[in-house]
């Protein structure tokens, strides 16, 4: 007998009773093909595991333009020449968004976005079919073992679409079974639920999912990308950490949206137990990677001969672009291949040898980013006692004692002097080295120049800095140019690492009144980048040396810490969100140095680059594209679209 096709609607019928979708490299390189029924795509262990393939195939791009991780916030500027049609990113940081045809189009898939409705139905087919009669379908060839693990992966698969489109929506439908095609009219015009249930959704699911869930990937040549349950419970920890936060937690700004049946989808009362639910779910999380020997990552070659600044440098980086990666709790591994590009268009260009190889760095960190990180005493620039703020932006000349950050006898601003290593992990500028592996000691890194008319300096229409800055932390330090070709060596890209759990888990424990804790976790990841902990450095250097003493000064303290380990990683955008205070980050000037300049005095003036203006509340949430909801008359649109 065959099986019944159920589907979806989303304000349009989807029509079709297989959707299909593009794949990458790796794991996910295989959907179902030419397949006439359901029953023939779950016949044997096989057939089973290419739609397994199709489930994953929707998991997020690191394509470096249009991808929303980047260039959608304030840490990151681009330029428009040949580029801006398919910027789609871009254009809601420069306040383009909009509700007839929004950019970044999740609900629908559109606008360089993943369709994760659809995503979603291809889930509820896969587990649909995993089952018959209320229990397990017995499938050829494929154990009961891998059977459930399969299971376990497809319903985290589930609940992390829905988190994605709850990241951006707030309250949405939830979708656990397929709408079945004898649904009525009426039936298939689905509500938005409010968003108290969608976070006991989304945790209910992944308690589901977590016990079918193996610790770790054995078999790591063919399926190291696989959902484990570490990555479960740590996605457990982000929805709790999310709920908890000001933008779905006590939220007034949104306490007028009603559905047509009157519901209220946000609750605006604060529930301060929340926080506590957080730091349990994400004190569980760092158990299960510690009992995976998931560790923070920490640079080390013998191959290369370098000082302990540069290798604070490259663990801080390798964080994100090791290729063997012992921090990565989740691993994008059929997006590596887009790290290759990742780095070619951030590379400064003429990097290694006299050929640009059309490089040059298309993603601009802003000046704000700039002041951002700590000082080396790791304190923000403006409360170090001991460092000059107020001539941050004075020029300087580097002295041999300073030449593993800046270049012996080069002029440049202050404020690239005696900061934190994470400053020069992450930021690449005019006077500052690039340690590649191809220099084989630090005393060679590469030299960036980037002055109009130097060999960084911007010389055409497109692969330029538009700020000044680069972002090297892309950058993996096998990265070697020569006259004849770039080659690079690509990664995973890491969905969730274990100091993004840590500083997660902190900010929890500081919520719910466990300070000491939480200053133990900020401090596990800032002894991995050479700094002291947080007491320490706030009690000798900053002028306000009690500020880790109280909630809301530790509250800053980590929020920063977050900002600066997760930098360029596509965190802030959200993050900002999370703790509504995108509407203070994001209503600010872009900045930058003045580029077009050839001398020092007249390179280190900041110049405006764009005028960034948030509106809030109606920023905070994306909006539902208008035709939904001319087709869905149930639906309701975010408040100001």
């Amino acid at each position: 007998m065959k099986r019944n096709f159920r589907f979806i609607i989303y304000g349009t019928v989807l029509a079709t009773a297989l959707g299909t979708a593009s794949c990458q490299k790796g794991f996910l390189d295989v959907v179902p093909d030419n397949v006439a029924t359901l029953d023939d795509a779950f016949s044997n262990k096989t057939e089973a595991e290419k739609y397994l393939r199709t489930c994953y195939s929707f998991l997020p791009s690191v394509d470096p333009v249009s991808n929303i991780l980047y260039i959608g916030a304030d840490d990151m500027w681009t330029y428009r020449y040949g580029q801006y049609s398919y910027q789609s990113p871009w254009k809601i940081a420069l306040g383009e968004q909009t509700a007839g045809n929004p950019w970044v189009n999740f609900w629908d898939g559109e606008n360089h976005a993943e369709p994760l409705w659809k995503a979603i139905r291809e889930c509820n087919i896969f587990l649909e079919n995993m089952y018959e009669n209320g229990s397990t379908r017995r499938i050829p060839y494929l154990s009961p073992e891998d059977q459930k693990r399969w299971i376990g992966e497809v319903t985290f698969l589930k609940a992390y679409y829905h988190y994605c489109l709850f990241k951006n929506y707030g309250p949405i439908p939830i979708v656990d079974v397929n709408i079945p095609v004898s649904a009525t009219p009426e039936e298939v015009k689905v509500f938005r639920q409010p968003v108290d249930e969608v976070a006991q959704y989304l945790v209910n699911t992944l308690d589901k999912a977590i016990p079918m869930l193996p610790t770790e990937v054995t078999n790591r040549v063919n399926e190291l990308g696989r959902i484990t349950r570490p990555a479960a419970m740590m996605l457990k920890a982000r929805v709790l950490t999310a709920w908890a936060s000001p933008l779905f937690n006590g939220n007034t700004d949104f306490s007028s949206l009603k559905d047509k049946k009157g519901t209220q989808l946000f609750n605006p009362t604060y529930d301060a137990n929340r926080w506590a639910l957080a730091a349990k779910a994400a004190e569980e999380a760092v158990a299960e990677c510690a009992a995976a020997s998931i560790h923070l990552y920490e640079f080390n070659s013998p191959f290369v001969t370098i000082t302990d600044a540069t290798r604070y440098q490259l663990s801080a980086a390798g964080a994100l672009n090791a290729r063997e990666n012992q921090e990565a709790i989740w691993a994008l591994t059929g997006r590596a291949g887009q790290t290759s590009v990742l780095q070619t268009h951030n590379a400064p260009k003429y990097l290694m040898s006299s050929r640009d190889n059309y490089i040059g760095g298309y993603m601009s960190p802003t000046l704000k980013m700039a002041e951002n990180f700590y000082t080396k005493n790791g304190v923000p620039i403006s409360e170090d006692k001991t460092w000059n703020y107020q001539g941050r932006f004075d020029l300087r000349v580097a002295k041999h004692e300073e030449r593993f950050h800046v270049q012996e006898g080069y002029t440049t601003a202050s404020l690239h002097f005696d900061r934190e290593e994470r400053f020069y992990a992450n930021l690449g500028f005019d006077g500052g080295r690039y340690f590649l592996e191809g220099n084989k000691t630090d005393e060679k890194s590469s030299n960036i120049q980037a002055k109009y008319g130097q060999p960084q300096g911007k010389a055409s229409e497109e692969f330029y800095s538009v700020t000044g800055y680069f972002v090297k932390k892309f950058i993996n330090y096998k990265f070697n140019q020569t006259d004849q070709a770039v080659t690079t060596e690509t990664w995973a890209w890491p969905e969730m690492r274990l100091a993004d759990l840590f500083l997660l888990y902190a900010e929890a424990l500081n919520e719910s009144g466990q300070s000491a804790r939480a200053i133990e976790y900020v401090d596990k990841v800032r002894e991995r980048a050479g700094l002291k902990g947080v007491e320490e450095s706030w009690s000798n250097f900053s002028n306000r040396p009690t500020k880790f003493t109280t909630k809301e000064g530790l509250r800053d303290i980590i929020r920063q810490e977050r900002l600066i380990e997760m930098a360029f990683e596509g965190h802030r955008l959200w993050d900002l969100r999370r703790w509504k205070l995108a509407v203070e980050y994001m209503n600010q000037p872009v900045e930058g140095w003045d580029i077009l300049q050839k001398n020092a005095a007249d390179y280190y003036r900041k110049k405006q680059v764009f005028n960034q203006r948030f509106v809030a509340p109606r920023d905070y949430l994306w909006p539902i594209k208008q035709h939904n909801l001319i087709i869905n008359t149930n639906l309701l649109q975010n408040p100001g679209w």
